[in-house]
C-alpha cells in the first residue's frame, strides 16, 4: 500500500463530525457576502465600502474565482476568494479592474480587522 497524499483525500468531505469542509466553506461565503451587503448599506467610509474584482493588483487572478473584499489602505483590508458563480450576488459591491495592492494580510489579520468592524 503506497503512502497517502492530500490528492487522495476529498478535503470537502472531511468532517469533524457536525460539518464537512464544503459545508463550513459554504457558510464562511454566505457570511462574508451578507456581511458585505450590511457594510454597502451602512457605512460612509470608502475605506469599509465593498469591493469586487476578478483580478489581483498585479493583473493575475485564480481561474473561477474573484476578490470581494473592504479596505483599500495597507493594514485595513480583509480579502476573501468566492465563486465566479457567487459573482451576481455582490452587485452591491464597488466593481474596480483590479484589486487594490494587496497588504500581505494573514488569516491571524483578518480575525482581528473583523473584531474591529
Amino acid at each position: 500500500m503506497g503512502d497517502l497524499t492530500i490528492r487522495d483525500i476529498e478535503t470537502n468531505s472531511v468532517s469533524d463530525g457536525y460539518h464537512t469542509f464544503g459545508e463550513l466553506y459554504d457558510h464562511r461565503i454566505e457570511l462574508w457576502i451578507a456581511l458585505c451587503r450590511e457594510l454597502s448599506a451602512s457605512r460612509e467610509s470608502s475605506e469599509e465600502v465593498p469591493w469586487r474584482s476578478r483580478l489581483h493588483s498585479d493583473g493575475s487572478s485564480f481561474a473561477g474565482w474573484f476578490v470581494l473584499g473592504v479596505g483599500h489602505s495597507q493594514g485595513r483590508q480583509i480579502t476573501y476568494h468566492l465563486p465566479l458563480a457567487r459573482w451576481e450576488e455582490c452587485g452591491f459591491a464597488q466593481t474596480v479592474d483590479k484589486s487594490p495592492d494587496f497588504d500581505g494580510h494573514t488569516p491571524a489579520n483578518v480575525l482581528e480587522r473583523l473584531k474591529k468592524l
